[in-house]
């Protein structure tokens, strides 16, 4: 047991699914054979979670550092921030009151990562609004773990089985994340995927490099940042031997990825790299009206302690409900599991 990785998990935003997804993560005894988990949070909200999600078989451990904590399956070992009443708490809505209590998780346990307490870190979604009206100005996880770790070259990997995407640019306006398409920023993110390829053991990535354009420009008919931008980074990268080519039109690379012709995909901006991988990996039963599976981890590369996360939202609308479906975040511990493993 003492071998295994201590993996520290942000209750995420107590009035979202974050607490009930948790529980249900943490139920499963295959969780504990691979890692020694911890949530940070509040107790209170974990133990009312129990109620909706039916895991009342469960204990809490309640603790103030992690030394006390018991890493025994059945038993929720929860390191205690005491901040929310969960009288005053309102499921389902945003809340200065939850929007603080998040942003104080997610920096206490980069606190316990950087201080080495713990070995890798897993982050359940806040609210961006709710830590914004909470007075923490920060447009999410990535840029508040930039800022407590003082790393500045860094980026998002989403990742759903074989389908890995990077990306130059994340939460900015599409008007800014044209600007910020330059080469020095392509050839850094290039640079970032190699390496996060190889933690997660391949050995030789092949990096296949998304267009800004239609068409990736048509030669300049339809932009220029191809042509100024994108294929000098390519180049440069490939001097050093890197495995990388492109570009390549956005709207067949990520096929192209997915049929194993590339490792990650390079994207130039948000949603062009959110948008395919959230297509194979959330997936909605019409006829049942529910989720079958919301599938994939979002990992902040480049920084020097381990973040994966789960790769949806807050959920407010399933929240108390009880029906969150939980295989993002376990996609997301077994993540920081392999990276923590491979360090």
């Amino acid at each position: 047991m003492e071998r295994l990785p201590i993996i520290g998990i942000t209750m995420g935003d107590p009035a979202s699914i974050g607490p009930e997804i948790s529980l249900k993560a943490l139920n499963k005894k295959e969780v504990y054979e691979k890692c020694r988990p911890i949530i940070i949070g509040d107790s209170s909200v974990i133990e009312k979670a129990k109620e909706y999600t039916e895991l009342n078989n469960l204990k809490i451990n309640s603790i103030s550092k992690v030394s006390d904590a018991l890493f025994e399956h059945g038993t929720i070992d929860v390191y205690d921030m005491n901040l929310v009443n969960t009288n005053d708490l309102e499921l389902g809505k945003v809340s200065s009151a939850a929007g603080n209590a998040a942003f104080q998780y997610v920096k206490k346990v980069i606190e316990l990562a950087m201080n080495n307490e713990i070995n890798a870190t897993v982050t359940n979604a806040l609210n961006k609004e709710a830590i914004n009206v909470a007075g923490h100005h920060f447009s999410g996880h990535t840029e508040i773990y930039a800022h407590y770790t003082d790393t500045k070259k860094y980026t998002m990997m989403l990742a759903h089985e074989n389908l890995r995407v990077v990306h130059v640019s994340t939460h900015v306006s599409l008007r800014e994340a044209c600007d910020r398409c330059k080469k020095e920023r392509v050839y850094e993110v290039i640079k970032i995927a190699d390496e996060a390829c190889k933690k997660l053991g391949i050995e030789n990535p092949k990096i296949g490099v998304a267009g800004l354009n239609p068409h990736c420009g048509e030669n300049g008919l339809f932009g220029t940042e191809e042509i100024d931008e994108i294929i000098p980074a390519i180049e440069k990268a490939q001097k050093e031997n890197i495995n990388v080519e492109g570009p390549i039109p956005p709207d067949t690379i990520f096929s192209k990825a997915r049929g194993g012709w590339y490792d990650i995909v390079v994207a130039m901006y948000h949603d062009q790299g959110h948008i395919p991988l959230k297509l194979v990996g959330f997936v909605y039963n019409q006829k049942e009206k529910k989720w079958e599976a919301v599938a994939g981890v979002n990992i902040t590369l480049g920084l020097p302690i381990i973040r994966t996360s789960v790769d949806h939202g807050t959920a407010f609308d399933q929240a108390g409900t009880g029906k969150a479906n939980e295989l993002s975040l376990i996609n997301a511990i077994d993540y920081a599991i392999t990276l923590a493993n491979n360090k």
